[in-house]
């Protein structure tokens, strides 16, 4: 069999990885959006390297859209496989992926207008918001911890991988010529210790081990830090600039974050008496995915579930469906925090909440996750002051903050941490993807040093016979 490296290769986003079988049968693991490039971006997510009719299943780690955003693609262009995932990611996937349509059919009606203007012809979405509940027909759903039937000579296993609800590492094994290969692909690494979800769990050793790298070269501040410093940012913008907090957060796992640590605050009458918006519709509905999959939270979770039936709601807190409604917060003068996807603050509503409130120099600007390089996030994080939003330019007047310590991703000691659950003298090949190149160069060495030698960092489009 051959596995080749579509997406996320020395890059982070657009993870997809092909392995195809002696018997032609092709196997997609993830097929995830390429994200932050405008245009280039466009171009990558047609560029499938695949016909997507020719792949037989996709088997997805996670629901985030980096790692399944291209599944309705791959159905407009006749994929009608099996999409093998677990049961919360059905769930979340369900309703990411009309989001993510409807989300593009929006940018692009904005991105229209300017190419009106300059005399160019218009652009199609890359799939709609129909296109992705259509696609939903193909997927199939599994718990952990059992081996389930892929096709003839191969089964899967999904382990908890702790990113995010429903995440997993895919341990594949297949068997062919009456030899088994054994395949562990971890998708995206959580944190030893989240503040909603369980901790990663070891998985089976394989032979051919593929794993993320995103926090490769970096290390994230203490928990408690990252609660102090929180705390400040809200006081300092809310109470004494009387200004509005932004905090472009993943609707997924990272706004729920934010919610449950600020519902301690409150609850600690630490927070002060300002309304706090929670304005993506998307959120609002994963908050009630999280609600039915409790027994997959961690032990503290559990505990406040004691005393708090809803660690997701306090009374200053405001879900905002209505669009109406998110676009009165951007003419209100109240202080506020407003939460809002995306958090890499490339799309959705919080692009419109940036764009009206970045120019002040009484509001704040919060990051709480990664942002891919080439990102509107990351411009403002690395202290751009003239940036472009929906093609208009605004200036950066905003105080910038970053918390890294609420990302689902672990720092370079975790997953260093988690891999070493394998035996790398089993191994016959760690390929490492999903991460920039500096940080996987930095990364593979320190696996080498705990005894990992075949080590590879593949390239966009490389192939390698397994």
């Amino acid at each position: 069999m051959k596995i080749q490296f579509i997406g996320a290769a020395r890059e982070v986003t657009g993870s997809k990885h092909l392995i195809t079988l002696k018997n032609g049968k092709k196997i997609l693991l993830d097929c995830g959006m390429f994200q932050g490039k405008g245009l280039e971006t466009d171009a990558m997510n047609r560029n499938t390297m695949v016909e997507p009719k020719d792949v037989d299943f996709i088997i997805v780690t996670h629901a985030h859209i980096d790692h399944t955003g291209l599944i309705p693609y791959f159905y407009t262009r006749g994929f009608r496989g099996d999409v093998i995932c677990t049961h919360a990611t059905r769930d979340l996937c369900a309703i990411m992926l009309p989001d993510s349509g409807f989300i593009q059919e929006n940018d692009t009606h904005w991105f229209n207008k300017k190419r009106v203007r300059q005399g160019l012809p218009w652009v199609k979405p890359i799939y709609t918001e129909k296109d992705a509940r259509a696609c939903m027909e193909c997927f199939v759903s599994y718990g952990y911890n059992r081996y389930y039937p892929v096709t003839d000579g191969v089964r899967v296993m999904f382990t908890n991988s702790g990113h995010m609800l429903g995440s997993a590492v895919v341990n594949l094994e297949i068997t062919e010529d009456g030899k088994t290969t054994r395949i562990a692909y971890t998708g995206d690494v959580g944190r030893k210790e989240s503040y909603l979800l369980k901790s990663p769990v070891e998985f089976p050793q394989c032979d051919y081990l593929i794993t993320e790298s995103t926090y490769g070269n970096r290390l994230h501040e203490e928990k408690k830090g990252a609660e102090d410093l929180l705390l400040k940012v809200i006081y300092h913008t809310c109470v004494e600039k009387k200004g509005k907090l932004i905090i472009p957060s993943f609707a997924i796992g990272r706004t729920q974050e934010i919610v449950y640590m600020l519902n301690k605050f409150y609850t600690d009458k630490k927070l002060p008496n300002i309304p706090v918006y929670v304005d993506s519709p998307l959120a609002i509905n994963a908050t009630e995915i999280f609600k039915l999959n409790l027994n997959l939270f961690n032990d503290d979770v559990a505990e406040t579930l004691e005393t708090d039936s809803n660690p997701f709601g306090f009374n200053t807190l405001f879900y905002i469906n209505n669009a109406e409604m998110s676009k009165r917060l951007n003419s209100t003068k109240q202080p506020c925090i407003i939460i809002s996807a995306s958090g890499m603050m490339e799309a959705g509503r919080v692009k419109h909440h940036i764009a009206n409130n970045v120019d002040s120099g009484k509001n704040s600007i919060l990051s709480v996750g990664y942002c891919a390089p080439d990102t509107l996030g990351a411009k403002i994080l690395r202290g751009d002051k003239d940036i472009s939003i929906f093609g208009f330019p605004h200036q950066v007047n905003a105080e910038i903050y970053s918390i890294d310590a609420f990302s689902g991703h672990g720092d370079y000691k975790e997953l260093e941490h988690y891999v070493k659950c394998q035996n790398p003298k089993q191994l016959k090949k760690l390929f490492i993807v999903h991460g920039e190149y500096e940080a996987q160069k930095f990364y593979a060495d320190v696996l080498k040093k705990d005894g990992f030698t075949n080590i590879e960092i593949p390239e966009a489009g490389s192939v390698y016979e397994l």
